[in-house]
């Protein structure tokens, strides 16, 4: 077994405080990974205070991690030890339902779903994880942390082109944007509206942009529309009704990435016929869509979770070709906390990146 350290919360109402505990060494075709960062998500808060009601504490989040392999488990054939790599949402998934074998592990329809960086399997409140799932352990413990053990098909290769801390957010934030502008065929010259100008919101806009799309932006802050002035893209204030008005049906995608309940009727005015408007921020029951305004227009409300393992490599792929990653800032792990507060707050621009150095210094007293 291996010491391991990391950040923890024990319940939905408790800092997150300095947990030892142990990890499996690496096995056939796993991988063991000094971590270096790990991006601080909107879920990860979600999840630590119990808010979709499926939390298994010790609750340790973190799933944008990139570290580097320090010991390869026999059979390992695509990494070597110094391989700078990537962990995002998933560590595991079923391999032998429909999407799985498709490729979509990101929609395993297996009985436990698939298998969660942290927390667990990733199942509703309804199926709370158990001991008794197909993966043989009812928690998992993520990136905010020193050591993380994966197996090699679920890790990510970090180009050389993209600094790590700047990679870590792409993991999840640039997946879960990336992956619904691909399936629903994002094409140059295309127009592309962008609702919530976030984390997720402010590298959508950059992905959309290197895509060749018109991009337009939807903030509630003057502040955030000269952000997207400094990027080269449109933005507008969601309460601008005249602004809105002016934009009706003049979208071929829009992409909401608000990470909690919105009403999303604004928006799908604003669509052309037959197009798309997926929601990625929000995982719980969203105000009631006018009817209406979809069947009249013949247009589509649709969700996306996260993205495939080949999606997540291909974003990574993508953002360093194009030179383009989210704006981060580097906390120590000591920091977590008030980050989590500055988030709950929308005090972030844009991402949190745990510098995950800082943990030796308080392990190690």
């Amino acid at each position: 077994m291996i010491k391991a350290h990391g950040y923890a919360t024990h319940h939905s109402f408790s800092r997150l405080k300095l947990l030892d505990f142990e990890r499996e060494e690496a096995g056939p075709r796993e991988l063991e990974i000094d971590v270096l960062f790990c991006g601080v998500c909107h879920s990860d808060v979600h999840q630590a205070k119990n808010e979709w009601s499926n939390t298994v504490y010790p609750c340790m989040p973190g799933h944008e991690v990139v570290g580097k392999v320090r010991k390869v488990g026999p059979g390992v054939t695509r990494f070597k030890v110094g391989d700078v790599v990537g962990v995002g949402c998933m560590i595991d998934s079923c391999r032998v339902c429909a999407p799985c074998k498709a490729g979509d592990e990101n929609y395993c329809e297996g009985p436990n779903s698939w298998l969660a960086t942290y927390n667990g399997p990733m199942v509703s409140a309804e199926m709370a994880p158990t001991k008794k799932n197909m993966y043989g352990r009812d928690n998992t413990y993520g990136g905010y942390s020193d050591v993380l053990v994966v197996k090699e098909d679920f890790a990510l290769r970090i180009p050389d082109a993209l600094k790590p801390e700047v990679a870590a957010p792409i993991l999840c934030a640039g997946v879960t944007t990336y992956s619904p502008m691909k399936h629903w065929k994002v094409a140059p010259g295309q127009k592309v509206g962008i609702i919530g100008f976030g984390g997720l919101g402010n590298l959508a806009a950059k992905i959309a942009k290197a895509m060749g799309a018109q991009v337009t932006v939807f903030t509630t802050t003057e502040e955030k529309l000269d952000e997207a002035k400094r990027l080269g893209v449109d933005g507008v204030k969601e309460d601008d009704k005249k602004a809105l008005a002016a934009l009706k049906l003049s979208f071929d995608f829009m992409l909401s990435t608000i990470p909690e309940k919105h009403n999303v009727n604004p928006f799908i005015a604003l669509l052309k016929r037959d197009c798309t408007l997926t929601v990625v921020g929000a995982l719980e029951p969203l105000s009631p869509v006018n009817n209406q305004e979809v069947a009249f227009h013949r247009k589509s409300v649709a969700g996306s979770l996260i993205g495939s393992l080949a999606d997540t490599q291909e974003v990574l792929d993508f953002c360093a070709k194009h030179g383009i990653g989210p704006d981060i800032e580097i906390i120590s792990i000591q920091e977590v906390n008030d980050a989590y507060k500055k988030i709950e707050d929308g005090d972030v621009r844009f991402r949190y990146v745990i510098d995950m150095a800082s943990l030796k210094t308080e392990s190690a007293t």
